[in-house]
């Protein structure tokens, strides 16, 4: 049998039934008729905040990408690294460039390459610098046999405004050519290319203003730093 219920106990429930009943009633919320005011501010409110959360997201993968970006450049860095043993460098190899210096001729060999304005190979470079084209020209020390560009730093030293310096690996130089194979020259230049036009009219694909003056710049503040090199036993590894 279920227990009886004491008066105690009976007096709290109908406290409680009493509370319960002199709470007020919440109205149901009538969202606002299509066309009104307050429709309008809701609606800006929701594209508001739609509007936020994707540029927040927008934010987030952009510092993704470039994270990214700089952990593939960091890579590449480090496939780029060769070694190259004492004995294979080039006795004719100077100015040599030290490691400090040849980062910067590398990305700038690798700007050279995006705006079209690098010689790659003796045939081209010699081919360049003879029509008068300026520049900087790149050569490797470890190349062999070695009279194969012997001849083109006098030549470099012939032309008006063609400086040279040697790096040490033609490895690290033909990818920063952007070719696969090793390279034994290249030719930073600063005459803008004259394009032909192509037959259907349309504007013939180039170098914009905005890439060669960052080239050009590059270059100016590069050269000043080959003009300063000596000698290769005034270069520390």
């Amino acid at each position: 049998m279920a227990p009886e219920s004491t008066p105690k106990k009976e007096k709290k429930d109908k406290k409680r039934k009493s509370e319960a009943a002199d709470l007020p009633v919440q109205p149901e919320a009538i969202p606002p008729a299509e066309g009104t005011a307050s429709a309008e501010a809701v609606a800006m409110e929701v594209d508001g905040e739609k509007a936020l959360k994707k540029q927040k997201k927008e934010k987030k993968e952009k510092r993704k990408s470039l994270a990214a970006g700089e952990g593939a450049e960091e890579e590449d860095d480090k496939k780029a690294e060769f070694s190259v043993p004492l004995d294979a460098i080039s006795p004719i190899a100077s100015p040599l460039a030290n490691k400090k210096l040849t980062k910067k001729l590398f990305k700038t060999t690798k700007k050279a390459s995006k705006a079209r304005q690098l010689k790659r190979g003796v045939k081209e470079v010699v081919k360049a610098i003879r029509k008068g084209e300026k520049g900087l020209l790149l050569l490797a020390s470890n190349i062999t046999p070695v009279d194969v560009i012997s001849h083109l730093p006098l030549i470099a030293e012939e032309a008006n405004g063609v400086e040279y310096v040697w790096v040490l690996s033609k490895e690290e130089l033909g990818q920063a050519a952007g070719t696969k194979r090793a390279t034994s020259c290249v030719l930073i230049s600063t005459t803008p290319v004259k394009r032909a036009a192509p037959k259907d009219g349309s504007t013939p694909k180039g170098a914009s203003a905005e890439d060669l003056a960052d080239l050009k710049s590059s270059l100016e503040e590069i050269i000043e730093e080959v003009k300063k090199l000596e000698s290769p036993a005034a270069i520390k590894y």
